[in-house]
């Protein structure tokens, strides 16, 4: 529940709220699955995961951190050089998300979720990216293998301002599970900016990755739990715990390196694999380095 803020409002409106939070989340969902060139076979037994706010919706204060070839070429340097098989994606256009699928040697799939906007009159558009070709802006999934079981996770969101999402798929071919989110910011409700939403949102993220052989994250727009994050409340009990965190160096830590130009981290990465290797990317071409991890699968 929206704890705090949503005590107020009535049962009856808030069941009403969720469940046109659902069925927005469910229509907003575009699965895109082309491929180029043959299938991969022989999968090795780990996998590299990567998360990366591209910073692509120039519209949103992105101008100055780069076109949209800088982050192609990036997202393109993640995959040869470092090994990333699994890309984590927001403020990402769908025009650049083709762009890279379509340039990548092998066969890469995609999965795409734009963001959308509700006024006060409960109309619904989809935010579109500035520039010619750009498409829709949203979240997205980037694998080189085939995606299944492909879902948008409905979970609650600002009644009359940006709405975002959770968007999940299994790549079969390591029997993994995949989750990611950008979670909503303080204030995005313009209608009720004093709600807080980021505590429902990722307990539905966390209830969508029930299994260990699952990675999940994203932009969660969030410091990690500690004394001196008065927004601690909203973690639930299982990241840090259950699972761990991609920089997570010990069970009691919930420290880790920046993700943002800022100096917080705000980009996570969780699983129940044993992770083998996690690294902070500054890619010099978004507000937000790129974190990945490498998780033994076999």
């Amino acid at each position: 529940m929206l704890r705090r803020r949503m005590d107020a409002v009535p049962r009856t409106a808030r069941k009403i709220i969720a469940a046109v939070a659902a069925l927005l989340a469910v229509v907003g969902l575009v699965v895109i699955a082309h491929t180029t060139g043959k299938a991969r076979s022989g999968v090795p037994g780990s996998l590299t995961v990567a998360t990366w706010n591209m910073c692509g919706v120039r519209q949103w204060h992105c101008t100055d951190f780069g076109a949209p070839s800088a982050k192609k070429a990036q997202l393109e340097r993640l995959a040869t050089r470092s090994g990333v098989r699994a890309f984590f994606l927001q403020e990402t256009c769908a025009g650049d998300l083709e762009a890279v699928r379509a340039d990548l040697v092998g066969s890469w799939h995609t999965l795409f979720r734009p963001y959308t906007s509700r006024d006060a009159t409960g109309h619904t558009s989809t935010i579109r990216c500035a520039g010619f070709g750009q498409g829709a802006a949203g979240i997205a999934l980037l694998s080189a293998y085939p995606l299944s079981g492909t879902a948008s996770v409905p979970a609650q969101q600002p009644t009359v301002g940006l709405r975002r999402g959770i968007l999940c798929a299994t790549v079969a071919a390591y029997r993994v599970r995949l989750c990611t989110t950008h979670l909503s910011r303080p204030g995005d409700d313009r209608a009720h900016p004093h709600w807080e939403f980021r505590d429902d949102q990722l307990r539905a993220l966390v209830a969508a990755a029930p299994s260990p052989r699952t990675v999940y994250g994203g932009d969660l727009n969030l410091d990690p739990p500690g004394p001196r994050n008065p927004a601690s409340w909203v973690w639930p009990d299982a990241p840090y715990r259950a699972d761990r965190e991609c920089d997570q160096k010990t069970a009691s830590s919930r420290a880790g390196r920046p993700t943002h130009v800022s100096g917080h981290k705000i980009d996570y990465l969780f699983t129940g694999l044993p992770r083998t290797g996690c690294s902070v990317h500054e890619t010099g071409a978004s507000d937000h380095y790129a974190l990945l991890m490498r998780v033994r699968t076999g």
